[in-house]
């Protein structure tokens, strides 16, 4: 008995069906980026993401969003070159922590994500001209918490600088202190807080900026404790944040506190600067110090 149907589904599918696999991979999801868009924090505008890698991570509405470690580097020195500074080795989860999650899956993951071993890195190169070492704490890796790695590398830092007869520039961006190595990621606060006398002793520049957000235990050490105080425009900076604030001292806080140019406004930050102008500014004020040999305040 000859079946009725088969003709008709072969009929059905006809000449189109065979181009139809390759139709699909033409238009795929797959030759679309997920990340192609980005949306903007303040307007909600979607802006285009190759636009706002090239404008440095700064919206048409002024926001310099958070940038990572690699990015910043390439930004900051001329041309984008510089060279690599390893940061030291540290042991890990010396306290077994776990949080629910273990601390060395947390640090596993981090470091995935982020392609190096802790929140900060390291580069000497040149700024406008003038030779200086960078190091940049990146928010992106574990909130850019302070930890014994990030003091451990301060440290190099701060002693590449010595080394190389060149000032130091650091850029914060942390939450504060690492939770999970209890005391021992405190300690980090006097620890850097001597590299940085080591710096004074040499008679070498340490020049901070600023990016968002600077609180916690980075604020109440080495963030505060430049010769120069730079800051990017819009930058959260303080110890406790101001939900915190608010909830304690119960009253509303003024507009734009603890915001850069608010702390401009009070003294506690020297210059509020764009991202782009930051290359050339660092450049001018560490060309200026160095050029005077003026033993550091």
């Amino acid at each position: 008995m000859v079946d009725k149907n088969k003709p008709q589904q072969e009929k059905r599918g006809g000449w189109l069906s065979r181009f139809a696999p390759g139709v699909r991979k033409i238009v795929s999801r797959r030759d679309t980026p997920d990340n192609l868009w980005v949306k903007d924090p303040d307007t909600g505008e979607m802006l285009y993401r190759s636009d706002l890698e090239a404008a440095l991570w700064v919206t048409p509405s002024g926001r310099h969003m958070r940038i990572d470690a690699p990015t910043r580097l390439r930004a900051t020195f001329d041309d984008g070159d510089y060279e690599p500074i390893d940061t030291p080795d540290v042991p890990e989860d010396p306290l077994k922590f776990s949080d629910g999650k273990p601390y060395k899956d947390r640090l596993s993951a981090a470091r995935k994500a982020a392609g190096r071993k802790d929140t900060m890195a390291i580069g000497f190169g040149q700024l406008d001209g003038t030779e200086a070492v960078v190091i940049v704490q990146d928010f992106t890796f574990m909130g850019g918490s302070l930890g014994m790695a990030a003091g451990e590398a301060f440290i190099a830092a701060a002693r590449a600088a010595i080394a190389r007869k060149v000032p130091l520039v650091c850029f914060t961006a942390a939450g504060g202190a690492r939770m999970q190595e209890g005391a021992l990621s405190l300690m980090q606060m006097a620890r850097t807080t001597l590299a940085i006398q080591e710096l004074k002793a040499a008679q070498l520049p340490f020049v901070v900026v600023l990016t968002d957000p600077t609180t916690g235990g980075v604020t109440a050490s080495y963030a505060m404790l430049g010769d120069v105080h730079l800051a990017e425009p819009g930058a959260l900076i303080g110890f406790a944040g101001p939900r915190v604030i608010e909830a304690t001292i119960r009253e509303k806080l003024p507009p734009g506190f603890q915001r850069a140019e608010y702390l401009q406004e009070k003294g506690m930050v020297d210059r509020v600067v764009a991202r782009s102008d930051l290359p050339k500014v660092l450049g001018q004020i560490l060309s200026m110090l160095m050029g005077g040999k003026r033993r550091a305040a």
